[in-house]
């Protein structure tokens, strides 16, 4: 298969994979409910003609039935249905058709793709779902796999980097298959954790998968937009599947709207205005008939070559930092260093600090953050290890790995949800033979100190040779030399007055020489000096305006924030000066407002937290409580709000005055993107120990708390998915709902059952697969006839607004804040229903 693939790219032919199998599976008798992998052994005939439909289609890669094919679902001692029984015999149909068609035709090319789908499960600290379980989960299918034949994996639909980082590396770490991912985005081109393309192509090269790409949620025409940016930020071919158009039911039956000539005049359009688009195909709703229609589009038409994106990208599991775009700060304040208070918590074990200096640094303009927890008297690889996992769950930002302990890096690199900053490597050839490997391995951006076996050259030739010994060595292990940065070492000029030339003119010349990224650690300069802040904010400015890329500074100095906004104003990076202006207008009297309306005593507890610029309006978020919560800090929640009920705040205001609020500012920023499933799920978690607290407090005084109603919340029959379920159960309750979470799984009686016997009146019904779609469906009329005096809510990766409409829901919604959203409404609609 590598060689087919090698071949394509070089001769710019283009590869064609298989289409939809849910609906076929329908067609053909798979029941509601039914998980589809049992027709592996049950019904294989159904899934031979299928395979077969495909590769005379035009196919050059087929799929196994084995989508969700894993131990959750299919346990090792199944009697009839062993997970083992259930790849094997997927694979060995799939080949059988294959082996047996190439040899009708051996001028064709065809594969076997051992499919890999999403556990339906979030992964830590998000979801219940260790990282590790899910790797062994994924290996586990894939040895399976790759022992009864596939030819290649196909990693597909994921919508979470992190459980796409697992399933990669199982695939790394169990066979040497080539292996392809393609994951699904929103409308808005992001995935359900945030991830945008650039940092997803990132993550999945650094990994060193063999082709990338986007799959199932949108029809072609919706993706286009999205491909493009994918295939700017790759270097490695894109595969683009998408699903025909929008799911539509007619008579029970599910089909897409999207005709096999639509959609292979769309598919066309994609291939040809991109670079890098050499794998085309289908997801949901398509047939063989669209495979064949877009096999015959592209006839005779040569792909556009795979071009190389130079762009020097770290990311994490919601953003992404291109660094050789305009000059960003790494945040310096998590590194024991210097820092007595960071020193402490570190021996104390004291993480909420840790988290909490992380918080206020991408608060106060860091774009990447430095995580160093080195002291001789802790344990590093586990310390560092946990404060990257902790970290990682409620800051949006990449994180820069900071070690010279390679069992702590392998370690923190292996959890690292993205591709991080590493720091470092050096000219010291043990040390790029221990480094190098590792990030070959999980790839990441390695800070390269200029400096070697001899020590560091008091010259910018010197660090400069040892510069083209780190890219030498680089270049044998494959590591791209965009993900190299140097670190032209910063010396103190207390003992040498020449020390800062050199780095400056070190720093230019990596600029012009090699148009390479350069990282300072900026405050060393003044190290031994009377107001270090003079010579650091000077040093600074100099370095920026002779190309440095990345300062490591403290973002809560207002000094060295204003020299690098001004710098990034004046260089023309801040397009009107709007981030300038935003930082500094109206602060003088905004202060002065403040000071003179804290001194008149005008304003009241919550305002003197909380109120900020001109209009002295009110911030929630600017209050301990309210900040903690936004911020997602689930042990300080706790103390705070003891801390209030102990001033004998009411524990009905604390609710009304400081949670709700809080958790307002989170749903209304993931409503606009700015927050993402992440935090919007930490800060649940962190309101969530309020109420803990609350609730326990209540109990006490024998003060039963306030219901906003009762919900039913199930996941369809034959849909084992509940990732959405769970968002929509944590963020109800934490808006005082009563939540009945009757799990995956649920036939329609039951939901019914449930609604009647405990007077639900508002039932929330979620599915991810297309063949559990009929299910709602099901289940809806079977509350309606069944009488049931309620409303349903649907949603699901395979819904809209259209389906919703047709199935005979009251409401799609597109995400759990709009679940929340739909039953505020529906509460103050239906006064009555509350205190049932």
């Amino acid at each position: 298969m590598k060689t087919f693939l090698n071949e394509a790219i070089k001769n710019r032919e283009f590869i064609f994979f298989d289409g939809g199998m849910g609906t076929y599976l329908q067609a053909n008798g798979l029941e509601p409910g039914q998980l589809p992998e049992t027709f592996n052994i049950d019904r294989p005939e159904v899934l031979k003609e299928l395979a077969h439909l495909y590769l005379e289609a035009g196919a050059n890669i087929v799929n196994t039935n084995t989508f969700g094919a894993n131990r959750m679902k299919f346990p090792k001692d199944d009697p009839k249905y062993p997970i083992d029984k259930i790849v094997t015999s997927a694979v060995n149909n799939t080949k059988e058709v294959r082996d047996a068609y190439i040899k009708e035709h051996p001028e064709r090319k065809a594969f076997v793709a051992l499919d890999i789908g999403p556990t339906g499960k979030l992964l830590a600290p998000m979801g219940t779902l260790d990282f590790e379980e899910a790797v062994s989960i994924y290996k586990e299918v894939i040895s399976l796999g790759a022992k009864a034949g596939a030819d290649l994996v196909l990693i597909e639909t994921m919508s979470d980097s992190y459980e796409l980082k697992a399933a990669v590396l199982a695939a790394k770490e169990v066979c040497d298959l080539p292996v392809i991912a393609t994951v699904i985005f929103s409308e808005n081109g992001k995935l359900l954790t945030g991830g945008e393309p650039k940092g997803v192509a990132a993550l999945l090269e650094g990994l060193g998968v063999d082709a990338l790409g986007v799959n199932c949620g949108l029809g072609p025409k919706e993706m286009k937009g999205i491909v493009h940016d994918l295939a700017e930020a790759s270097s490695i071919p894109v595969v683009v599947n998408p699903n025909a158009g929008l799911p539509r039911v007619e008579n029970g039956i599910t089909y897409y709207d999207v005709t096999p000539d639509d959609f292979a005049a769309t598919m066309k359009e994609i291939a040809t205005e991109n670079t890098n688009v050499l794998g085309l195909g289908g997801c949901c709703g398509t047939t063989p008939e669209h495979i064949e229609v877009l096999v015959t589009a592209m006839k005779n038409l040569k792909a556009n070559p795979i071009a190389v994106c130079n762009d020097t990208v770290v990311s994490s599991g919601m953003g992404h930092v291109v660094l050789n775009e305009r000059p960003i700060v790494i945040g310096e304040r998590i590194n024991p260093t210097g820092k007595k208070k960071m020193k402490q918590a570190l021996v104390d074990d004291d993480m909420e600090y840790i988290l909490n200096e992380g918080v206020t640094e991408e608060e106060n303009g860091a774009h990447i953050l430095d995580v160093n927890v080195g002291l001789p008297e802790i344990d590093e690889p586990a310390m560092l290890k946990r404060a990257i996992y902790e970290l990682q769950g409620i800051c949006a930002l990449p994180l820069q790995i900071d070690t010279t302990d390679m069992v702590a890096m392998e370690g923190a690199m292996r959890i690292y949800n993205g591709k991080p900053m590493i720091n470092s490597v050096n000219g010291k050839q043990e040390m790029m033979d221990a480094l190098f490997p590792l990030v070959k391995k999980y790839g990441g951006v390695v800070v390269s100190l200029l400096l070697d076996e001899d020590g560091i050259p008091d010259s910018v030739e010197g660090r400069i040779k040892i510069a083209e010994k780190i890219y030498e060595n680089a270049d044998k292990w494959g590591i791209p030399r965009k993900d190299i940065v140097f670190d032209a070492l910063v010396m103190t000029i207390s003992t040498d007055s020449s020390a800062a030339k050199v780095t400056l003119d070190t720093v230019r010349e990596i600029t012009e020489r090699f148009g390479a990224c350069s990282v300072l650690g900026v405050s060393n300069v003044s190290f031994g000096l009377p107001r270090r802040d003079l010579i650091n904010t000077t040093f600074y400015s100099a370095a920026l305006n002779n190309g440095l890329t990345a300062g490591i500074i403290n973002p809560s100095s207002k000094a060295m924030m204003a020299v690098y906004r001004s710098f990034l104003a004046v260089k023309g990076y801040d397009e009107q000066c709007l981030e300038f202006i935003d930082a500094y207008a109206g602060t003088v009297s905004a202060e002065m407002q403040l000071k003179k309306a804290l001194e008149s005593g005008s304003l009241g507890e919550n305002a003197k937290e909380a109120t900020g610029g001109e209009s002295g309006s009110f911030d929630i978020s600017k209050t301990p409580l309210g900040g903690a919560i936004v911020k997602g800090l689930k042990d300080k929640c706790g103390k705070l709000t003891e801390e209030l009920l102990a001033k004998q705040t009411d524990p009905l205001d604390i609710i009304n005055e400081y949670i709700v609020p809080a958790l307002d500012v989170v749903g209304q920023g993931f409503e606009k993107n700015t927050i993402f499933l992440p935090q919007l799920l930490m800060s649940a978690e962190a309101a969530q120990a309020c109420f803990e607290v609350i609730k326990t407090e209540l109990k006490s005084s024998g003060v039963e708390s306030e219901s906003k109603g009762k919900v039913i919340v199930a996941t369809v029959k034959g849909d084992i998915h509940d990732i959405g379920k769970n968002i929509v159960k944590v963020l109800l309750e934490n808006y005082s709902f009563d939540v009945i979470d009757l799990g995956k799984d649920v036939p329609p009686e039951v939901i019914v059952e449930t609604a009647l016997r405990e007077k639900v009146h508002l039932v929330g019904l979620s599915a991810l697969m297309t063949t559990t779609v009929v299910s709602m469906e099901d289940t809806i009329k079977a509350l309606r006839e069944a009488k049931v005096p309620c409303e349903v809510c649907v949603g699901g990766a395979v819904l809209n607004q259209e389906y919703a409409d047709m199935i005979g829901a009251d409401a799609y919604c597109k995400d759990a804040m709009q679940t929340v959203r739909f039953a505020e409404e529906f509460f103050e609609k239906h006064p009555e229903y509350v205190s049932d």
